[in-house]
């Protein structure tokens, strides 16, 4: 999970978010969320922590709509990242435990990951918006 110069990128996650994810780290059932479980709990373990009202707007939070570019792919795609409960792909709603919503927690606009993928792949996404963050609209109960 490194940036363009080798380096992982900073990032911040509330105390509020950190509880709440350790829950779904702990309660990872099957060997695939357990796989994403760790990588989770790497970037968790690396992050700082803030208190919901101290975090930046441009910051992907929980329940945050963010807009990412998969450079890769030259592909600009909005999502919502979700618990694993409330993931829906038809709803754009990516969960938490997915590749992709492990990347994008933490990261703010502007930001860059290279993230490892199912099958040994490799995805470089960059943070384009977050167009809503619970935190920033006083929303902190979600």
């Amino acid at each position: 999970m490194t940036d363009k110069r080798g380096a992982q990128p900073r990032i911040v996650v509330t105390s509020q978010d950190l509880d709440r994810l350790r829950t779904v780290i702990d309660t990872a059932a099957d060997a695939r969320s357990l796989e994403a479980a760790e990588a989770l709990d790497a970037e968790l373990g690396r992050a700082t922590v803030v208190e919901p009202t101290e975090v930046s707007p441009d910051v992907v939070t929980m329940n945050s709509r963010v807009v990412y570019l998969d450079e890769s792919a030259q592909q600009t795609r909005e999502v919502t990242l979700s618990y694993p409960r409330q993931a829906s792909v038809a709803e754009g709603r990516v969960s938490v435990l997915a590749p992709i919503g492990a990347a994008l927690l933490g990261l703010s606009v502007g930001q860059e990951i290279e993230w490892p993928m199912p099958g040994g792949s490799r995805k470089r996404l960059r943070i384009v918006a977050v167009p809503y963050q619970p935190e920033a609209a006083g929303h902190y109960n979600l």
